[in-house]
């Protein structure tokens, strides 16, 4: 989501200020383009010469610099955003009051981008009311302010003020100012992981979906500027993003639920979740004893998730399911297609090496209800799931 995109950094005097090195080594692997401001009480922190390899510009510190003028005018309207972070105290009193003693306060008054603050600094200065008074105005101003962090500060107090991680920084920027438009307002519904089925109050029947492909899949729409709500089983994934909403469910049902209740409002579905296909018919309340040597399970069918979607489906809506197969992959895939009155069916196959459950990895072939195949190789599922999105986006504008 980054590449390409003109971030300026401006670095003010804070201890905070070694994260930055991090900071730029992480934009410039996404393929952003770097530039760094720093303040002259900056330099005493962190080195000039590591930023300016890492970012592989010239730093910026001084207006004039060896009879040669810093266009600080230029810097600020070169930049997509305009970083600011460390921001000190002492550097956030002068934001608020206009001063204009340095090359990284004329840029920010100059600069026509956005301007986003990672405020730093000890925690009693932090809940200072001239601290406070001081970020209202730079918010009034139009100013964003990353929200700082609570722990160890640089003084050996825990409390707030220390500066947002790295990737939180980076996340707030593709959030805020980054993510793209080809599902925007489009509602994406998106369901993940496993189903357990409880056979007593400790054991269940479930598979090894870790989850990772659907929740990939749902960043994945989100960068795309989709309204997206994605209901996992039970997963240990986490999201990046806190705008997407997250349902937590268990079981089978609980998930069929959860499905019918937002699939009307859903412009795009997508199934990439694997449901238990049967459920005890009796769940024990008590934990069964190791008493027999045979222990003989009665199982029903669960209700049949993408059937019961597909019913419903309009003539607006796009609903994609998966299909995990370990023979006939493409006659089953076709099957499934057409028995789900589904749009697009995601196959994988148990049979491709480091493809499938508990993977970082999957090879996948989607099926069209047009009759055609796209075939795609072997990936990270954050790429897989960027195919998935690609995929269905094409489809949409197709109608």
């Amino acid at each position: 989501m980054l590449h390409g995109k003109k971030i300026l950094i401006g670095i003010t005097g804070s201890i905070a200020a070694y994260k930055i090195i991090f900071l730029v080594r992480l934009l410039v692997k996404q393929e952003a383009e770097v530039k760094i401001i720093m303040t002259p009480a900056a330099k005493e922190f962190v080195a000039p010469i590591v930023l300016s390899t890492l970012s592989k510009n010239k730093v910026y510190i001084d207006l004039v610099e060896e009879n040669s003028w810093a266009n600080h005018v230029a810097l600020g309207r070169w930049a997509d955003v305009f970083l600011i972070a460390p921001l000190s105290c002492n550097s956030l009193a002068k934001m608020a009051n206009g001063h204009c003693d340095n090359l990284l306060l004329a840029v920010y008054l100059s600069a026509k981008c956005p301007v986003v603050v990672a405020p730093a600094m000890d925690e009693d200065m932090w809940h200072h009311p001239a601290t406070k008074n001081n970020l209202d105005r730079i918010k009034k101003y139009g100013n964003f302010i990353i929200p700082v962090d609570n722990g160890e500060l640089a003084s050996g107090l825990f409390g707030e003020g220390r500066i947002a991680e790295p990737a939180t920084i980076i996340t707030y920027l593709i959030e805020n100012f980054f993510r793209g438009t080809t599902l925007k307002n489009k509602k994406v519904l998106i369901t993940a992981g496993p189903t357990y089925e409880p056979l007593d109050p400790v054991r269940f029947i479930g598979n090894y979906s870790s989850g990772k492909m659907g929740f990939a899949i749902a960043e994945q729409a989100y960068l795309q500027g989709a309204d997206v709500t994605l209901i996992s089983g039970p997963s240990h994934e986490q999201l990046n993003y806190n705008s997407i909403k997250l349902i937590r469910v268990t079981t089978a049902n609980e998930m069929f639920e959860a499905s019918l209740k937002l699939f009307k409002q859903a412009n795009i579905t997508i199934m990439s979740a694997a449901v238990a296909d049967y459920q005890p018919i009796e769940i024990l309340s008590n934990k069964i004893k190791k008493k027999h040597a045979e222990w003989n399970l009665k199982l029903q069918k669960t209700t049949d998730i993408l059937f019961q979607l597909g019913k419903q489906k309009t003539k607006s809506q796009f609903l994609v399911g998966f299909a995990l197969e370990t023979e006939n992959e493409i006659e089953n895939a076709h099957k499934k297609l057409k028995n789900k009155n589904a749009d697009a069916i995601v196959l994988n196959s148990l049979n491709d090496t480091n493809a499938g459950f508990g993977f970082d990895t999957n090879k996948i072939t989607i099926l069209y209800k047009d009759g055609t195949t796209s075939k795609f190789e072997l990936k990270n599922k954050k790429d897989v799931a960027k195919d998935i999105i690609s995929f269905i986006t094409d489809k949409i504008h197709e109608k």
